[in-house]
């Protein structure tokens, strides 16, 4: 079903920034390139949620009138930072908002596609990702020509077997073989446009969450209230992708087996409900320290920050 977009609309985009406020204006300047459809007004809104911010970013945004800085002083999480953003968007009467990432960079025209899937009948949408040039996971595997040219995400899926959004694509190099608009029911939030009544229907990001799964547990409601979420390959952005929590580190395993529990057991099938038990308790005699005290915190019930050190 079609719809329309208001003769004179208001798009809030919300980046997130942590301790990597160079990082942070690149994507900025890279948004401020972005095409716009004529009647959309934009506020870019950037939430620091470094503790003890150095300045530079404050002093660096000054210039632009576009531009909200909100300044957490403390790391609120990757939910909840965002959250803010989108609390200011929602109470300054805008209709539509980007989900960014900090570490992108996207071609011209992403936002007007963008719009264009809205008015098809989208409620939510994701672009087609790739890895930036030079920031694939494994760059051994593929020739020069195709760097810039591998997939990091062209849409995503819940695998509830293993309880995990999968990316669709993901280090292929692209051929067109993901060349076509389709619905998904896992949006990841590295960027995500989400319309207005998005949020007044289902609420905002969940903070219990922290840091993983809130784009899982946002995508599940989404798509359990019936909104539509599309994947339009025609938007494209590139992601430099870090390794600064990567697979392995206590962070890492502490967050994801937490949050793994938190979403498996409040909306996977009984049977995987009853496999992650089972699983938890050998992460409990077996697991590394952040596994164990991942399900440690969960049986506590320690959720946001938890007890992560």
């Amino acid at each position: 079903m079609s719809k329309k977009v208001p003769k004179k609309a208001k798009l809030c985009t919300v980046i997130l920034e942590y301790q990597n406020p160079q990082l942070t204006l690149e994507t900025i300047n890279s948004l401020r390139q972005a095409k716009l459809p004529s009647n959309i007004k934009h506020k870019i809104v950037v939430v620091d949620n470094t503790p003890v911010p150095d300045g530079s970013l404050a002093k660096a945004l000054k210039k632009y009138k576009n531009i909200k800085l909100i300044t957490t002083h403390q790391n609120t999480g990757f939910a909840q930072g965002n959250n803010l953003g989108i609390q200011y968007g929602l109470e300054h009467g805008y209709d539509y908002f980007i989900l960014l990432n900090n570490d992108v960079e996207v071609k011209p025209n992403f936002i007007k596609h963008f719009f264009k899937a809205i008015k098809a009948g989208a409620d939510i949408v994701v672009p087609k990702i790739y890895f930036a040039k030079g920031y694939e996971f494994h760059k051994d595997r593929y020739k020069p020509s195709d760097l810039g040219k591998v997939i990091w995400y062209a849409g995503g899926y819940f695998d509830w077997n293993n309880v995990f959004g999968k990316h669709i694509g993901v280090d292929e190099v692209d051929k067109g073989q993901y060349d076509k608009a389709k619905p998904i029911d896992f949006a990841n939030a590295c960027c995500i446009f989400i319309t207005k009544q998005v949020f007044d229907t289902i609420g905002l990001l969940n903070p219990d969450y922290f840091l993983y799964f809130e784009d899982a547990d946002f995508s599940y409601r989404a798509f359990k209230a019936g909104f539509k979420i599309l994947y339009e390959p025609k938007s494209v952005i590139f992601h430099k992708t870090s390794a600064s929590s990567g697979s392995g580190s206590k962070l890492h395993d502490y967050y994801l087996t937490r949050n793994r529990l938190l979403f498996g057991l409040k909306y996977a099938p009984f049977r995987t409900k009853l496999a992650l038990i089972k699983e938890s308790f050998k992460k409990l005699i077996s697991g590394r320290p952040g596994e164990k005290q991942g399900v440690t915190d969960f049986c506590l019930q320690r959720f946001g920050k938890g007890n992560f050190v």
